[in-house]
């Protein structure tokens, strides 16, 4: 995976100095607020295997995202396929992001989302991304929106357990290519 480089962040693959912070972000009750499930430290560890030989395979996917100035880990922005069928079609890709709390409300994710749409656009030549969250998490809605991505619909998650109700409703927004 080529590291993509931004103003003030460097989005590069996992490494093993990063697992302590990965850990830390999947179990963290604010992180994780829209999602019905933590990790265990075991859990967090092989998902982070996955995550590293998937990126490493590709050349993209839930990419690390690196303060460039203190070589600080704050959590993960990326793009990855997009697992959600029936509600959308097999290869589309997604945007996501999860950074750790401490590091929110400074323009990370919506600055290191920029380069991966310019790298999804322009590398991948894919013609849209998209991205959903659950319907009351505002402020991931807030990150699509300034990305000018655009509300699409919505749905309930497949994957999401009916002991969840409230975390069933997603929203599903996209955003084209330049030209297209």
């Amino acid at each position: 995976m080529t590291p993509l480089r931004t103003e003030r962040l460097i989005l590069r693959n996992w490494r093993a100095g990063d697992r302590d912070l990965f850990r830390r972000i999947n179990a963290d009750d604010q992180v994780m607020e829209f999602f019905p499930f933590r990790r265990s430290v075991e859990e967090a560890d092989a998902f982070l295997e996955r995550l590293t030989a998937e990126n490493e395979a590709v050349g993209y996917g839930w990419a690390a995202a690196e303060i460039a100035d203190t070589g600080e880990t704050i959590g993960f922005i990326g793009i990855h396929a997009a697992e959600i069928e029936p509600v959308v079609p097999s290869g589309s890709i997604e945007i996501g992001w999860r950074l750790a709390p401490e590091f929110w409300g400074r323009g990370y994710v919506t600055e290191g989302a920029r380069a991966w749409l310019g790298f999804a656009f322009d590398v991948l030549k894919v013609p849209e991304v998209l991205s959903f969250a659950v319907e009351t998490n505002v402020r991931s809605i807030a990150v699509m929106q300034r990305l000018g991505m655009q509300r699409v619909g919505s749905f309930d998650h497949p994957a999401v357990p009916d002991t969840h109700p409230d975390l069933r409703r997603h929203v599903l927004y996209r955003i084209s290519a330049p030209g297209t």
